[in-house]
């Protein structure tokens, strides 16, 4: 807490205290808090003073990203060196390569802070540097039976004690692009940090010249919140960012119609879809 002290010859300073030790020494004083400045604590209008947020009772710090893996219908995401077995000396480091390869012309990189890699002794050095922490918090997408790697995608910025995770590194290999695993992965990734790691807020980021993952942002349900200027310097390029997120309130419409959108029911025999996820989405 910062108290605002006026010293004697009429100059302000700034002095950092424990606001419980504070409050103990205004109580001794006679200067516990009053109904009005209660109400200001509550997040109550008071005339004269600033309005705080809303209350949060209750609230406890969300869960950090584990050693999980998270199971799907149409895809499976492993920790990016954990093998289902629980044997940690599986990589995947050269089927993702091989999956990434197969993007000809290296698109998928373009927006990334990162590659192409021309082959897997530079792509391993780039896994070990920067993908087996804990934050970012990597996955590997894998197909339905575990067996094929298909891209990646990590949790980062993570602030249990906030509520506040990000979702981010999205790198899908031709084979998942626009399939029903590539929306089923950032479906199993929501559901694991609102349903069962208790975070209030999941962030979205991206280059703001990058329509395809703005689109994409927007089909999976977030909300656009604003872009930040000049964020980044990306390969040498200015970078714009778009910021996006989903809420905690929001989460229950979205869950309700990615299960929706999900269910064998809404594709065709030729596997395409019947109803659009957007057109699913009710508030509420």
């Amino acid at each position: 807490m910062v108290i605002v002290i006026q010293s004697g010859n009429g100059l302000a300073r700034n002095v950092i205290v424990d606001i419980a030790v504070f409050h103990e020494a205004q109580v001794e004083k006679g200067r516990a808090m009053t109904p009005q400045s209660r109400q200001h604590h509550l997040g109550r209008a008071v005339p004269g003073r600033s309005v705080l947020g809303q209350p949060v009772p209750g609230w406890a710090p969300a869960t950090p990203p584990d050693g999980c893996i998270l199971e799907g219908s149409f895809c499976r995401l492993v920790p990016l060196m954990a093998d289902p077995a629980g044997d940690d000396s599986v990589d995947y480091a050269a089927g993702l390569l091989a999956a990434f390869q197969t993007d000809a012309d290296g698109a998928i990189w373009d927006y990334l802070p990162y590659g192409p890699f021309d082959d897997l002794p530079s792509f391993n050095a780039f896994l070990d540097a920067q993908c087996r922490g804990s934050d970012p918090h990597f996955y590997v997408i894998l197909d339905a039976e575990g067996a094929v790697p298909l891209g990646m995608a990590s949790y980062l910025r993570i602030t249990p004690e906030h509520g506040v995770i990000e979702v981010g590194h999205i790198n899908y290999s031709p084979a998942l692009q626009r399939s029903v695993a590539a929306t089923e992965a950032m479906y199993l990734m929501m559901r694991q940090v609102f349903d069962v790691w208790g975070y209030r807020r999941y962030e979205w980021k991206c280059n703001n010249l990058n329509a395809a993952s703005k689109a994409a942002a927007e089909r999976l349900g977030f909300t656009f919140e604003g872009v930040f200027r000049q964020a980044a310097v990306v390969k040498g390029h200015n970078r714009d960012t778009a910021w996006f997120s989903i809420i905690d309130s929001e989460w229950p419409a979205i869950r309700r119609a990615f299960e929706e959108w999900l269910d064998p029911a809404n594709f065709a025999a030729d596997g395409s879809q019947l109803t659009r996820l957007a057109s699913l989405r009710v508030p509420g």
